[in-house]
This record gives C-alpha cells, sequence and structure tokens, in this order.
C-alpha cells in the first residue's frame, strides 16, 4: 500500500475521514446514553437537563455529517491536475476501519482444531495482517486493485479455514460508513469481504476521476473504470444482500450503479467531441441525441438519489451536482440543434428526404402548425424553431446556475461555475446573434429531444480469476479436507512392520489419502489403523498434499525397522455446542440473536420424575418435541407429520451472501 503518512491530498483526506469517523462515534455514544437516562428517569429537572444535552448533541452530530459530506463533494483534490475545463467527476471515498489483530484467536484456533503447533504459523499470520494494513491505503492504480483482489479471495481461504459455523473465533471487524461515519462492528467475516468490495469499486472510481480527460486514451481509461466499479458495486448488490452498513445497503448502492454509469456515459460524450464538433447537419444531430442521453441518464440518477431511504443519507452535494448536470446537458442539446435551425439552409443539392428522416427521429412530436418538412424548406420557420430551442437553453442553463449557487459545497467548485457560464453566455450570444423583430410574435414552444446514443453503457462484471492468490495457510493442507467445517481426532501414531512384503491395506482418494481396504489382521489394525483415515504424515514427513503414488513410495521404504504413520479420523460433525452471535452497530438497531443447536442431556433436572425409556427411533423425535424453544434452528425428522420444517431467518447464517 502506499506510504500512510505521505501528506498527499487524497491521504488528508482519508486521514480527515477517521478523525471524523471517531467524532462521530463519540457523539453517537453520547446521544445513546442521554436517550437511555431520559427513558429512565422521572426526575423533571433531570430530564430538562437531558433534554438541553441532547439537542446539543444533535446538532453537534449535524455538524460533522456536513463536514463528512464536505469530504465526499472534495472532487477536486481527485481530478487529473492537467485538465483544466471540465465538470467534476465525483469517486466514492474509502471505507475507514480499525487494526484487527488475528494472532491469538487464529493461533488458538491452530492448536485446537487442527492440533498443530501454531507457532509454525506466525509468520502467516503476520502476512495476513501486513496485507489487510497495506490494503487501508492502496495506490490508486490497478496495483491497488490487484491488492485488494489479493485479499479479497484471501478472504476466502480464511473463512474457511477458520471461521466455523458452530463457534465464534473472537475475532471483531468494526468499519465505518462511508456516509454517515457510523461504525458496524460484527464478528462475521462477510462484514470485512463486504466492506473490502466497496473499497474496490471507490478506488475504481477515484482512478476513473484521475484520468485525463484531455486525451483519448484517458477517457477510455475512464470509461472503463466507471464501468468496472458499477460491475463491483453491483456484485456487492447481488451478493451480500443484508449488510448492516447504510452505503452497501441495497438501494444505496442501486444509485452509486446508476451514478458510476452516468459518468461513463459523460465520458463517452467528451470521447466523440473530443477532436471538436464540426458545424454540420448530420454531425449535430447525432451530437444534438448523444448529450440529451447524458442529460437523461444524469436526470434518472437524480430522481433515485432523492428517494427514500437513500435521501436521508446521500450526500446533498451529490444530488444537485446530478441535477446541474442534467440540465446542463440538455441544454446543450437544444444548443445544438437550435445550431442546425440557425446556421444551415436546404440547399437544392442536399437530399430533403433523408434530413426530413433524421429529424423524425429527432422528436416524438411538432409544434402546432409546423411541419418537419416545411421546416427545412421555410427559413422564418426555421429561425422561429431554432430560437426556441435557444430560449429553452437558456432557462436550463440558467437553472444549472441557480442550482450550483444555492449549494454551498458546489459553489466553491470554480470549474464547474466556469463551465456553467461559459455554456451559458455561448447560448445567450447565438440567441443575440438571430433576428428580434419577431420576438413578440412567435409563440412556438421547443418540443422534447429524444435521447439516442449509439455507444451502449454496462457494467463489467468482476473478474477475480486474473489474480492468481496462494493460500496463506497452505501448510495444514488441503482445503476440501482441512476447513473450519470438519472436526478430526488428534494425530494418531502407527507403527508399521514389514510383512512379508505387503501392508495390509490399500490407499485411495487425492491429497490427503486415505487407508482403503483395511485388512483387520495386520499388524497396522492392531496398531489402531482404521478403515477411512487420512494418512498426514510417514517418517516424520508431511505428506497432507501428497497424492497415491507419492505415498506408496515411502511406505516401500518399510524393511526390518518400523516406521512412525501418522494418521486421523473424520469425527462426526452432527453434534454441534451452544452458539451465541450478537451484532451491533453503532446509531442503529441493537439485533441479538441466539441460536439453540443442541440440548445436553446432562443439563436435565435430576430432581424430575424420569420418563419411561423409549424406544431408539422414537427417542428423537420425542427429545426434540421436549428440548424445542422459541429460538431454535428447524428440524425435519424423516417420517414425523406432526412437526412441520418453518422458514426461519436463521437459515440465511450460513450462505455467502447475507449478514446478520
Amino acid at each position: 500500500g502506499c506510504n500512510p503518512l505521505a501528506e498527499t491530498g487524497r491521504s488528508k483526506l482519508q486521514n480527515q475521514r477517521a478523525v471524523l469517523n471517531q467524532q462521530i462515534l463519540r457523539a453517537v455514544r453520547m446521544r445513546a446514553g442521554a436517550e437511555n437516562l431520559l427513558r429512565a428517569t422521572t426526575n423533571s429537572k433531570v430530564r430538562e437537563q437531558v433534554l438541553l444535552e441532547l439537542s446539543f448533541v444533535n446538532s453537534d452530530l449535524q455538524i460533522l455529517k456536513e463536514e463528512l459530506e464536505g469530504l465526499n463533494i472534495s472532487v477536486e483534490v481527485y481530478q487529473n491536475a492537467g485538465q483544466t475545463f471540465s465538470i467534476p467527476l465525483v469517486p466514492l471515498g474509502l471505507k475507514e476501519t480499525k487494526d484487527v489483530d488475528f494472532t491469538v484467536p487464529f493461533k488458538d484456533f491452530i492448536l485446537e482444531h487442527y492440533s498443530e503447533d501454531s507457532s509454525e504459523y506466525e509468520d502467516e499470520i503476520a502476512d495476513l495482517m501486513d496485507l489487510r494494513q497495506a490494503c487501508r491505503t492502496p495506490s490508486r492504480d490497478e496495483a491497488g486493485i490487484e491488492m485488494l483482489i489479493s485479499y479479497f479471495l484471501q478472504l476466502g481461504y480464511v473463512e474457511n479455514r477458520f471461521f466455523s459455523p458452530t463457534r465464534h473465533t473472537g475475532v471483531l471487524f468494526t468499519w465505518y460508513d462511508s456516509f454517515t461515519g457510523v461504525p458496524v462492528c460484527q464478528q462475521n467475516l462477510l462484514l470485512e469481504k463486504a466492506s473490502v468490495l466497496f473499497n474496490i469499486g471507490a478506488l475504481y472510481t477515484q482512478i476513473g476521476t484521475r484520468c485525463n480527460r484531455q486525451t483519448q486514451a484517458g477517457l477510455e481509461n475512464a470509461v472503463d473504470a466507471f464501468q468496472k466499479a458499477s460491475g463491483i458495486l453491483s456484485y456487492l448488490k447481488e451478493t451480500f444482500t443484508h449488510t448492516p452498513s447504510y452505503d452497501m445497503s441495497p438501494a444505496m448502492l442501486n444509485v452509486l450503479v446508476k451514478m458510476m454509469l452516468a459518468q461513463a456515459r459523460e465520458c463517452v460524450f467528451e470521447q466523440i467531441g473530443l477532436s471538436g464538433i464540426r458545424n454540420e447537419f448530420f454531425t449535430l444531430l447525432k451530437m444534438t441525441q448523444e448529450v440529451a442521453k447524458v442529460g437523461e441518464v444524469y436526470m434518472l440518477v437524480n430522481t433515485a438519489m432523492n428517494q427514500e431511504p437513500v435521501k436521508e443519507n446521500i450526500p446533498y452535494s451529490w444530488s444537485k451536482l446530478a441535477q446541474i448536470k442534467s440540465d446542463h446537458y440538455k441544454a446543450l442539446a437544444h444548443y445544438f440543434i437550435a445550431t442546425i435551425f440557425c446556421d444551415h439552409e436546404l440547399q437544392p443539392g442536399h437530399d430533403e428526404d433523408q434530413q426530413e428522416k433524421a429529424l423524425s427521429q429527432l422528436y416524438d412530436y411538432m409544434p402546432e402548425g409546423l411541419m418537419l418538412l416545411a421546416v427545412l424548406k421555410d427559413k422564418v420557420q426555421r429561425k422561429q424553431l431554432g430560437k426556441a430551442h435557444l430560449r429553452k437553453a437558456i432557462v436550463y442553463h440558467e437553472e444549472a446556475l441557480r442550482v450550483c449557487g444555492l449549494c454551498k459545497k458546489l459553489r466553491n467548485i470554480d470549474v464547474l461555475q466556469e463551465v456553467l457560464t461559459v455554456a451559458h453566455k455561448r447560448s445567450l450570444l447565438k440567441y443575440a446573434q438571430q433576428e428580434t423583430e419577431d420576438d413578440f410574435l412567435s409563440l412556438i414552444q421547443a418540443p422534447d429531444i429524444l435521447p439516442k446514443t449509439e455507444h451502449k453503457i454496462e457494467t463489467i462484471a468482476p473478474q477475480f480469476s486474473k489474480v492468481i492468490v496462494k493460500d496463506f495457510f497452505h501448510k495444514l493442507g488441503p482445503l476440501t479436507v482441512f476447513s473450519a467445517k470438519q472436526r478430526w481426532t488428534a494425530p494418531r501414531t502407527i507403527c508399521l512392520h514389514h510383512e512379508a512384503g505387503e501392508l495390509g491395506f490399500s490407499l485411495k482418494g487425492g491429497s490427503p489419502v486415505q487407508i482403503y481396504c483395511l485388512d483387520p489382521v495386520c499388524s497396522a489394525a492392531s496398531a489402531g489403523l482404521k478403515e477411512g483415515d487420512y494418512i498426514v504424515s510417514v517418517g516424520g514427513v508431511d505428506c497432507k498434499w501428497l497424492g497415491v503414488n507419492e505415498v506408496l513410495e515411502k511406505l516401500k521404504c518399510v524393511g526390518k525397522q518400523p516406521m512412525e504413520l501418522k494418521v486421523i479420523s473424520c469425527q462426526d460433525t452432527a453434534t454441534s455446542l451452544h452458539s451465541k452471535s450478537a451484532t451491533y452497530s453503532m446509531g442503529m438497531q441493537k439485533t441479538y440473536s441466539l441460536i439453540c443447536l443442541a440440548m445436553d442431556e446432562n443439563k436435565i433436572d435430576q430432581t424430575k420424575k424420569a420418563p419411561l425409556k423409549l424406544p431408539f427411533l422414537s427417542w428423537g423425535t420425542k427429545n426434540r418435541q421436549k428440548a424445542a424453544s422459541t429460538l431454535c434452528l428447524p428440524s425435519a425428522v424423516a417420517g414425523s407429520s406432526q412437526i412441520k420444517k418453518k422458514l426461519s431467518p436463521f437459515t440465511l447464517l450460513n450462505t455467502e451472501s447475507s449478514l446478520y
């Protein structure tokens, strides 16, 4: 990752974001305490003091929220330093997190679950923590993206190795909301994975805004970056559907995907007009519909931003910037079509049918009393319709300037004010060049322009397979066998002796190999070897990753001297311990989940009269009925029609697409 102490503009913003997150956390805790005291006390004087304190805390939170919004609209820092005259694009800020120490929980888990010396894995644990720390300050390029994807893929290995569905490792992940600054704390690794995905999308947006939009290659890279950002955010929305953070809620992600695609569409329009826009009929007609499409998508983004529940958390300045861009590009569309009508006349050599057909695709209706062919042939009607479009363009320009002036954050962006002002003056100048004698007689209203584009913009799905990642904890063995979901006995040592060139068993499987067709009277069986055991070591050499042929080669060395064989046996994973999980998000509703997975027969009250002994086949059904509680996982018993399988929210706990 980048140097966290480097005094770059982007690092300063992230440091300010981290400080604001801590201040918001402190204010939220004070508000929660004041509200609890207000509910608990009946003393009128205490209530007055608490209400006064609450008013101060709420006002402080509002100020902090506005400061955080100011960081989210600090777009100048992320733009390319060389560009001078382009409307700024909006990037997403990286989510902040707290440090996590995996050392003690993972070493305990390795010792307890895998029965291995945990001190041998200190370097691997340190590598994982270093990678996570580096992901907090990724470089703003493809190397930073690759590093974040590497950590995301590494989390898949970590989840299978250390996060059992029946117990918690004790690792607490804390991530701060990108828009509200409210922290979310969970022991669930899915929060970590979802937050890393969000940061990958955010980094793509920062790469897109950094591209030089004055060059063809820069604009192509910007379009590609915004499409990839929308693909990552869309993947996040579809994969992690129950995220407790506001910035990763499905509604918010849906808005962010639309915004990134709109910015990609904006870069495509700039790419078309980069070499200049020729004052020619069909060229201007094409540009009119292209820029009208940009205005339409930004109008849809603005509409989505003003819907509940997104409206409460989306930065106000983002919504206003989307409205400004929508008005600005609609004004440009009317300016281009006005230029067609004011500067071009139908000449004898022109194909009037082709021009009429092209114009017919521009409108869904014509003003009353006007026909397309007549407008093309009549100079007066052309001038009147062109001036009507200019008037509408001026109205849109003035509305964009008005909205920009009302938003304190946006009116401080000089380049935005400059672009809007220049476009407005250009339309005013064009209108002033036209004859003005018939202005009072002209009642024509310019019709709306139908948007159309020849360039398809869509999300680019993430391709994680392009990043090759090696499991840090590769030494633990193949993941299909040595995972947190599997349970085994501690390694047993079997002494193999020479028996007329025969071992007394066969081997099968991949890595690790299993004991197969064990002769029950051979010396290995007498020493404790069992059918289905996995061989993990032969003669002190680890062989978890060896196949059948490699293990047989080592076993051929058994001669007069006995050879030590270490094996493990898979345990039944049906019985599990009680599992209790709790999730707490500051400023959000508390959720506590108690999952009753098994009942311990030894805890039954011995003072009660012992029931009659039941047959084995009926004992399971009766015991489930007796042990049922208000919060227990549903279970279906074969052959029982009395117990119905019910859908419970707890059935989602083990799926990869849910957070709780």
